[in-house]
């Protein structure tokens, strides 16, 4: 995986020691000269598949973010509508259960949308306590729009890692999906 090319932020330690500028682990074993230099190591990070995978979520929401920002689209409020676009009629439970986000996020996120014109919910004809949920028609023009920018993003996934390796990926994380 590439390596993060933002410098480090360097702060003061616990201590209140700030490293010297210039210097290096060779020439004084100081660990603070490696910050200077970028060369942080990760001693068992380096072989956690948890943290390398949160790494790579970092770089997917960011080119995510990057990619879809001009039609102001967040990864969760683009998963919540294609679900939706999917389903329509499902109940807020439904949709929280089944991507995994808490009943309250989604009530926050559902109200971004529907502010938005994006999102309808509608009283359930079979619950009354719920809402069943639908894409509006301004949604519906909008989810074919962030489909085709996700699918951009997707490519430059493969761009990042290889075609293969990213249906490798997707292959590995589908037990989780």
């Amino acid at each position: 995986m590439a390596r993060n090319s933002q410098a480090p932020r360097i702060a003061k330690s616990r201590a209140g020691i700030r490293p010297r500028p210039g210097r290096t682990r060779s020439e004084n074993g100081n660990a603070h000269s490696d910050l200077m230099n970028g060369e942080i190591g990760l001693d068992a990070l380096a072989g956690h598949a948890g943290y390398a995978v949160r790494r790579f979520q970092i770089w997917i929401f960011q080119d995510f973010i990057r990619t879809l920002g001009a039609v102001d689209i967040r990864p969760t409020q683009y998963s919540v509508m294609t679900v939706i676009g999917a389903n329509p009629g499902l109940s807020q439970m439904a949709v929280a259960k089944r991507l995994g986000i808490e009943r309250a996020r989604l009530v926050h996120l559902l109200d971004s949308l529907e502010e938005r014109d994006l999102v309808s919910r509608v009283k359930s004809a079979a619950d009354r306590r719920s809402h069943a949920l639908h894409l509006t028609a301004r949604g519906r023009t909008a989810l074919a729009q962030f489909k085709r920018l996700a699918a951009e993003h997707e490519r430059h996934v493969a761009e990042k890692i290889g075609k293969e390796n990213r249906e490798k990926l997707l292959q590995i994380l589908s037990d989780f999906t």
